[in-house]
């Protein structure tokens, strides 16, 4: 397994952080899958594999970039940078553009784990990795990155409040269940895959960055700078940021409600709310006075926030009309 040795400081000044990088190379790698893993991203794939496949279709050089740089469990490190707090998408790939031609294609043959394909004995492959990913960024992420970002804020807020609950260990263990745990001793175990243990040396950077696509990596920049991608929970995880509402549950309670009683598996404010739903204010506070006076929801506090979220009762009620079941997201992948 891969383990990180952390130390507790380190830990309490680690960060929650958008990175719309991040946010295109996850796409970039649900393009390279052609497969979703809900309807979301089946939809979003439907819009955009198409014309992703023309592209590398025009340009087989492209095409077997790809396939070295995302490897099998190590991404080639140029290709892949780890995005800096506040960075622009625009930012963060001028640092792929800047790698040397050597670099890449050292970075390449570890990815690989063998010799380069003779089409990748080449002088350009940052420029072309910096087209392929800014083709991404503008034609399939860009398009939804104003609301994709109102999604991840809000898983952003659920894991700082779960983290005011129940410490960092628990927040930890959640990120890619099954796969990130926190073994206590200062040891975070980041993927299953078989690399010796690295120590994030007291004063590194540490962040950890949600994204809407089901895939997650690890990455780090020299022993200054580390990052954990991971999947935002479960059904923020959909492209428009709902899951069907099982049709008994909304004769039950409303639709409108049980929409917000599906979403209420993670702690979320009114504003989220309304972000990920598309209502109005006023209807979300209406609905959740309801829920609220049938015993469904309750009011927690964190910090400056208040945030709902299902009570016991509340997942019971989902649990019997069969909503109850994949509101969890599931980790997958791994970089390195």
């Amino acid at each position: 397994m891969g383990l990180w040795q952390i130390d507790t400081d380190t830990l309490a000044r680690s960060r929650f952080v958008l990175s719309p990088f991040a946010e295109t190379f996850a796409s970039l790698k649900l393009l390279h899958a052609g497969t979703g893993a809900h309807p979301g991203e089946e939809a979003w794939l439907r819009a955009h594999l198409p014309g992703y496949r023309a592209r590398l279709a025009a340009d087989p050089v492209d095409a077997q970039l790809v396939r070295a740089a995302l490897g099998t469990s190590w991404i080639a490190d140029f290709f892949c940078p780890t995005s800096c707090v506040g960075e622009s998408f625009e930012e963060t790939v001028a640092r792929v553009r800047a790698a040397g031609a050597g670099e890449a294609r050292d970075d390449l043959r570890v990815s690989l784990r063998g010799p380069l394909p003779a089409a990748l004995e080449r002088d350009d492959l940052p420029e072309r990795a910096t087209g392929l990913l800014t083709y991404v960024w503008e034609e399939t992420v860009r398009p939804y990155w104003k609301r994709r970002r109102r999604v991840l804020e809000a898983d952003v807020v659920a894991r700082t409040a779960r983290v005011n609950q129940g410490g960092w260990a628990a927040v930890l263990d959640s990120l890619r269940p099954g796969t990130t745990r926190w073994l206590g001793e200062s040891r975070f175990q980041v993927n299953l895959n078989a690399y010796p243990p690295r120590e994030i040396a007291a004063g590194a950077e540490l962040l950890f960055m949600p994204v809407t696509p089901r895939t997650s990596w690890v990455s780090w920049e020299g022993r200054e700078r580390y990052a954990v991608v991971y999947p935002c929970l479960g059904v923020l995880a959909e492209e428009h940021g709902r899951r069907p509402v099982p049709a008994g549950l909304g004769a039950l309670v409303g639709t409108a409600r049980a929409g917000l009683l599906v979403l209420l598996g993670t702690p979320m404010s009114t504003t989220q709310l309304v972000a990920v739903t598309g209502q109005g204010l006023g209807s979300v506070g209406r609905h959740l006075r309801v829920l609220l006076d049938a015993g469904l929801v309750e009011r927690r506090r964190a910090g400056r926030s208040v945030l709902y979220v299902r009570t016991a009762a509340g997942e019971v009620l989902m649990e019997a009309s069969g909503a109850g079941t994949g509101d969890r997201a599931a980790g997958t992948g791994g970089r390195r």
